[in-house]
């Protein structure tokens, strides 16, 4: 299964920020929308990702309080990401080496979507229970005269 075809499914909803957002205003985004991760975009490029980790990080580095800052201070500046055609399998082993949960897909220097951790364990039960529709659906129809000659 490639990235491509669970962004197909999963659709190409983007929240973004700018550098220059206010950190504050980065995270009630966050909190609002219930999501974890902002694509930090500057003049029509990804310039990095911001996620609760690195809120997480500023709120235990500043003694559990947002300071006046902004975006460009404390998101992930060269964050690893992916392309459409990258495999699953792939994108699980590199999420699991990186310690990451968000991954941005790339086509060339275009921004097409956010590939989350969930996304991906989503992608793998779904596909894990179509494998296990097909087996059972194989093995309720097994032909009698097979089991038959075998005895």
């Amino acid at each position: 299964m490639k990235v491509s075809e669970i962004l197909k499914v999963k659709g190409n909803i983007l929240f973004t920020v700018t550098p220059e957002t206010p950190i504050v205003e980065a995270v009630a985004a966050m909190a609002e929308k219930d999501i974890g991760s902002l694509v930090v975009m500057e003049y029509g490029e990804l310039v990095g990702m911001l996620t609760f980790r690195e809120v997480l990080n500023t709120l235990h580095k500043s003694g559990g309080s947002l300071d006046g800052s902004t975006v460009r201070k404390h998101m992930d500046d060269s964050p690893i990401t992916v392309t459409p055609d990258t495999d699953l399998n792939e994108v699980r082993r590199i999420m699991l080496e990186k310690h990451t949960r968000y991954m941005p897909v790339m086509d060339a220097r275009t921004l097409l979507g956010v590939m989350s951790f969930y996304d991906v364990a989503k992608a793998v039960l779904d596909a894990q229970g179509f494998e296990n529709k097909m087996l059972k659906a194989y093995i309720r129809d097994w032909p009698a005269e097979h089991e038959e000659n075998n005895t």
